[in-house]
């Protein structure tokens, strides 16, 4: 999973097709939580969603990406093991347990669980694991029989320098974007109708 080539075009993936998506789910309320899933064989998009709670709260970005592939027709859906799975955010328990029924073996992230919290001011998928399942940050299995999941910034850590900086910079800059999403998020959440804000 640390191929140069892989990574690149999970952060092109982000880049051009979730946060577009995301910059027009957040100006009606949404989250900045978005996802796409990914041909292994030649890393095409098969498609990319964003958070959609503000239509049903069950609507994170992993579950409605999900949504939107299961709409499409049956000759166009690869089948899970053919596919990687892109999470912009560490998915909640929600979202795990989504992954998993859906029958994926993989998913690597961009901002965790941490992130979530301290840098987007939405702490519910830390709350829910500990208050629920009782797990601390990073308690759940990363590698379990169902799948693996993968820390994008820790495969960019194992890149040389040279493709490690030009990864850190793309990197910075989905920062700087989700920051400014988030904060269009968090002044116009108390109009919107979501449970968990």
């Amino acid at each position: 999973m640390s191929d140069p080539r892989l990574i690149d075009r999970m952060l092109e993936t982000v880049e051009r097709n979730i946060v577009p998506l995301t910059e027009q789910g957040v100006k009606i309320g949404n989250k900045v939580f978005g996802a796409a899933i990914l041909r292994k064989s030649d890393l095409s998009l098969v498609i990319a969603g964003t958070n959609n709670e503000t239509a049903n709260p069950l609507w994170h970005g992993e579950i409605h990406t999900l949504k939107l592939l299961y709409e499409m027709p049956r000759a166009a859906r690869p089948k899970p093991a053919e596919c990687l799975f892109l999470s912009t955010h560490e998915p909640c328990s929600m979202c795990l347990s989504a992954i998993t029924w859906a029958g994926y073996d993989n998913f690597t992230y961009l901002f965790s669980h941490e992130d979530s919290r301290d840098s987007f001011s939405i702490p519910h998928d830390l709350r829910i694991l500990k208050q629920v399942f009782t797990l601390d940050a990073g308690g759940y299995a990363k590698t379990n029989e169902y799948w693996s999941c993968f820390d994008l910034m820790n495969l960019i850590a194992a890149c040389n320098e040279g493709v490690q900086a030009g990864f850190t910079a793309r990197v910075d800059a989905l920062k700087r974007s989700y920051a400014e999403m988030s904060d269009i998020y968090q002044a116009n959440k108390g109009d919107n109708e979501i449970p968990l804000k």
